[in-house]
């Protein structure tokens, strides 16, 4: 089993910048790939940024939707079980609930943590 907590969703203005953090628990060793979803009203569930490896192997791939590439970056800090989304020139349709994703033999989800983007 593993667990996910989210944090940092906050209300920032366009063109600022959001840091998310999601500590991960339990069976982290049996993690493979990590990442974002977010969910904004009224729309379906969809992909942000995942990350594969980083964990016990020096192999690494990042995969990054095209609504977010050049702006957003996920990372991960093993020391601290941790996976990240830095979020820069952020944008009104970056508003939505984020939520965190692992993938160990099947899906677990954070509860998610509101971002919104509005002057």
């Amino acid at each position: 089993q593993v667990q996910l907590v989210e944090s940092g969703g906050d209300l920032v203005q366009p063109g600022g910048s959001l840091r998310l953090s999601c500590a991960a628990s339990g069976s982290i060793f049996s993690i493979q790939r990590m990442g974002w979803f977010r969910q904004a009203p009224g729309k379906e569930r969809e992909l942000v940024a995942t990350i594969t490896g980083g964990g016990s192997t020096t192999y690494v791939e990042y995969n990054y939707a095209d609504s977010v590439k050049g702006r957003f970056t996920i990372s991960r800090d093993n020391a601290k079980n941790t996976l990240y989304l830095q979020m820069d020139n952020m944008k009104p349709e970056d508003t939505a609930v984020y939520y965190c994703w692992a993938w160990s033999s099947k899906n677990y989800w954070g509860q998610g943590t509101q971002v919104t983007v509005s002057s």
